[in-house]
């Protein structure tokens, strides 16, 4: 969903402490935040690429306006990154107070790199929300570790992502359960898989989830490379790789250039699996006629790779109560609920079930997640994403020895 590009321009220039400003929040006092945002106007920087998506900003900004008094302005962003950059940049020129960007949707490296210039508001906010208390951060832990950094406070979580597989039944064809079953099972089937080309998202987290399978220990991803050992952990995923690709679609000489394009070689009978970094990915292709509706959702069930996404304030946001305001209605039961919807979006919620209200509880039990979509209990264990440092080597290497001209 996001592109992975960090802007570190300038970084040298910036302290390394967390930032505060003299326009202090009181989050405890939320009668008072409410009180203050009323009248504000939030600039919003969000991924802007996707229609669907649009309009649930748009939902929810209306409501936050009916109820708070707070206009939301959508500021679509091709690149998260291009954000961070403009905050980078005021930083820079000592803007301090009333910068232009009051909340980002930010995960992974964009998050990283704006926590350690101290780009972000007073740690601690987003605990404190009044809705926090529904947010399930025991048992979902990329909700307070965003790509192997503690999250501190710094963002809130507003929706989850998964890497999930999908198949058309119809071809009767037994999948996989693992990439090195994968592996095998190309020599099998052969011309019928392939992935997106790195850096691609899509393509690289397929990279991503082939090499926390195989490596030996784990734990040593959570951390940043080690010069020297790259080579020796990525040693099982190069040659596995290298047994598959021969057997792939065209070869392995081309990819498919994104997750768009691979769905539609399996709607095409080229190839009998495609993969998406979202649960309700193949029921919303069904919904579109884009996929046949015999296709369904599976997972590996030693695990996939999960995240977490979230919204951040800047240190200098200009309407940083009206920000705290909207941050706090994303992750309310009504706009969590309409947020799982497959018709609005289909994105899986952070709240815990649990903790909820017994009315609201009921209504997410009764949301019809689409034909395809895995509920939650069937999602099976979630991987935690590998440190930045190894998707950026990864993406190199694949390059040298992989990389041609679609």
């Amino acid at each position: 969903m996001f592109r992975r590009t960090v802007i570190k321009t300038l970084a040298a220039l910036l302290p390394a402490a967390i930032a505060t400003s003299a326009h202090a929040v009181d989050v405890s006092d939320w009668k008072s935040v409410e009180e203050a945002a009323r009248g504000q106007t939030v600039y919003f920087n969000a991924w802007g690429g996707a229609q669907n998506i649009n309009d649930y900003i748009r939902w929810a900004g209306d409501e936050v306006e009916k109820r708070y008094g707070v206009k939301v302005n959508h500021v679509k962003l091709d690149d998260t990154a291009n954000a961070v950059s403009a905050v980078v940049a005021a930083k820079a020129a000592g803007k301090d107070e009333g910068g232009e960007i009051d909340l980002i949707w930010i995960n992974g490296e964009n998050f990283v790199n704006m926590k350690k210039q101290g780009l972000l508001l007073t740690p601690g906010w987003a605990d404190s929300l009044p809705n926090w208390k529904y947010v399930d951060w025991k048992n979902k832990p990329t909700i307070t570790v965003d790509f192997t950094e503690p999250v501190e406070g710094l963002e809130s979580p507003w929706g989850m992502a998964k890497f999930v597989f999908f198949q058309d039944t119809a071809r009767g064809i037994e999948m996989p359960d693992s990439f090195l079953q994968l592996v095998d099972w190309t020599q099998k089937h052969p011309g019928r898989f392939t992935y997106p080309a790195p850096p691609d998202f899509i393509g690289s987290s397929f990279l991503k989830q082939a090499l926390t399978e195989v490596v030996a220990d784990k734990s040593v991803l959570q951390k940043p490379v080690v010069e020297g050992k790259f080579e020796t952990v990525t040693a099982p995923l190069f040659a596995a790789l290298d047994r598959m690709h021969p057997n792939m679609w065209r070869g392995g000489r081309t990819f498919p250039k994104n997750k768009e394009a691979l769905r539609q070689l399996l709607a095409d009978n080229e190839v009998d699996i495609a993969f998406a970094f979202s649960p309700a990915e193949a029921s919303n292709a069904i919904a579109n006629n884009e996929l046949p509706d015999t296709v369904r959702s599976f997972v590996f069930s030693g695990g996939t790779l999960g995240n977490s996404h979230f919204v951040a304030i800047p240190y200098n946001a200009a309407a940083k109560e009206g920000a705290l305001v909207f941050a706090n209605f994303l992750i309310s039961p009504e706009a969590q609920l309409k947020k799982q919807d497959p018709e609005v979006w289909g994105d899986p919620t952070v709240l815990n079930m649990d903790a909820l209200p017994q009315d609201d509880r009921k209504a997410f039990d009764d949301l019809d997640l689409g034909v395809a979509t895995l509920p939650p209990s069937r999602l099976g264990p979630t991987y935690n994403e590998p440190h930045a440092s190894w998707m950026e080597r990864l993406e190199v290497e694949w390059t040298r020895r992989y990389g041609v001209a679609n």
